[in-house]
């Protein structure tokens, strides 16, 4: 009798044993805690970029490809893909909102780079894009070379002036930027001639055109697009890059990138 209450117990310990989800005990690190205490996931998103984030003038309803990869971050995180809270960013706000912590991850076109991971962690890369130039059709610019000159409009703290600027000096080609907050500043500056060029993300320049834009066949520097969060929240990072490795793995974020027509 004594010998079957044993493997009666030990079934039931074996039972229980099961039901505790895989990973819990990575989920419990204090940052993790405390998004699941809070019960919303914060996240930093663009709302000015048609496909990747965009706010609806008329709604007010922020949706897009990384607003799809939000949720389902919640979900893995807090059961939900509606328990999110999205806050708008530029690529100069994004960065002090992480260090504050108004919100727990940005996924805001954020390029990886070298020096960005001094400050923040990233996960592995979702969107691989490249810098682009889009230009008025009635200018006639053909290429790089015919913006010797010429004034090129960029967001600030951007990669693409950078990326430009290198392309630029190997040519020869003598360039002026201008930056500004938002990109529908920078396409209303190429609209009234302020800058001659609009240069971002190709995928984000797509978002823009209009019967009477051109965009340049030249493609600089790929931009690798990773979720950002605070150095320190080891734990949300390697949750983070563990959903999106899942994503990728399963299918799921070429499906995301279909349904927004990224590629």
């Amino acid at each position: 009798m004594k010998k079957w209450m044993v493997i009666l117990g030990c079934l039931v310990l074996y039972a229980t044993l099961l039901l505790v989800p895989c990973g819990a005990a990575s989920q419990d690190t204090p940052d993790i805690k405390a998004i699941k205490d809070r019960g919303v996931l914060k996240v930093g998103v663009k709302v000015d970029v048609p496909k990747f984030g965009y706010k609806d003038p008329k709604s007010g309803k922020i949706d897009g490809f990384e607003v799809d990869i939000a949720k389902a971050l919640a979900k893995k995180i807090l059961g939900k893909a509606n328990r999110l809270e999205l806050q708008g960013v530029t690529a100069k706000t994004r960065g002090p909102l992480l260090d504050n912590g108004e919100v727990d991850l940005v996924i805001a076109t954020f390029t990886i780079t070298e020096e960005r991971k001094k400050s923040y962690n990233f996960s592995q890369p979702y969107f691989v894009d490249g810098v682009g130039l889009m230009v008025k059709k009635s200018a006639k610019i053909k290429s790089l070379k015919d913006l010797n000159g010429k004034k090129i409009g960029v967001a600030q703290s951007a990669t693409s002036r950078k990326a430009v600027q290198e392309e630029a000096d190997k040519l020869g080609v003598k360039i002026e930027f201008l930056e500004f907050a938002t990109y529908p500043e920078i396409k209303a500056a190429l609209d009234s001639g302020r800058v001659d060029c609009f240069s971002v993300d190709t995928s984000i320049l797509g978002g823009y055109m209009d019967r009477t834009t051109l965009l340049l066949p030249e493609r600089f520097s790929p931009q690798d697009y990773g979720v950002a969060s605070k150095l320190g929240n080891d734990g949300l990072a390697a949750l983070v890059n563990e959903t999106i490795a899942a994503m990728q793995k399963s299918g799921q974020l070429d499906k995301l990138i279909k349904k927004w027509k990224l590629k």
